[in-house]
């Protein structure tokens, strides 16, 4: 079977890394999410810990067409690498690991401007799920037992990141349907719907694909 990808961009609390888990069930490849954060770690020689403290978060001041430009990150110790910043090191190790990953295996790759990595991916499907915020706080007040206004603030506070962080590193922008394959609605359709949603997309693609 030819090799795969699924890029999950999801608002936070609208059930967008279940999606993922579900798929991966179904579809018998792995999800990666946080997992990236210690592959791209071992791989670049980065402590875990410090790959979670700048994870998804933004600066200023990056080039970003350093990444895009014909300049790869071939060997962590060469001078342009050790010369960067923290946060640039950090979103370079994982979006070569995203890139490699896709490149072995079939996988599907939660966050992190997955689809940006992967634009290049001959069979790469780019999902954004999202939901009314009133689905999105009764999720987190279950998930992390929140109290209705800390999971509200935390809603804010984490697609504000998410978004800033995505909008920074890739040239679309976070949330705009025009970035991605399909987006859905988790609120409406539930998360089971949203996941057959994907797989009756993938048949669909790959019927019109083989025509």
């Amino acid at each position: 079977m030819e090799k795969f990808a699924i890029t999950i961009g999801r608002e936070f609390g609208s059930g967008g890394l279940d999606v993922g888990r579900m798929l991966s069930e179904k579809l018998n490849v792995k999800c990666y999410d946080k997992e990236l954060l210690t592959i791209a770690a071992s791989q670049s020689g980065l402590c875990r810990e410090i790959f979670e403290n700048h994870d998804e978060k933004p600066t200023n001041s990056f080039l970003y067409s350093l990444v895009m430009d014909t300049y790869s990150v071939s060997g962590y110790t060469s001078a342009p690498f050790l010369d960067m910043p923290l946060n640039h090191k950090v979103f370079l190790a994982q979006f070569e690991t995203i890139k490699n990953l896709a490149e072995k295996e079939s996988c599907i790759i939660v966050g992190r401007c997955a689809d940006y990595a992967l634009s290049e991916h001959p069979n790469c499907l780019n999902i954004f799920i999202h939901a009314d915020m009133e689905f999105r706080i009764d999720h987190i007040m279950k998930t992390f037992e929140m109290s209705r206004d800390k999971a509200a603030d935390t809603i804010h506070k984490t697609d504000k990141k998410r978004a800033s962080y995505y909008n920074y590193y890739s040239s679309k922008k976070w949330g705009d349907s025009r970035s991605y394959h399909l987006t859905l609605d988790s609120s409406y359709l539930g998360l089971e719907g949203c996941c057959e949603m994907i797989l009756d997309f993938l048949n669909i693609r790959k019927k019109n694909h083989h025509r």
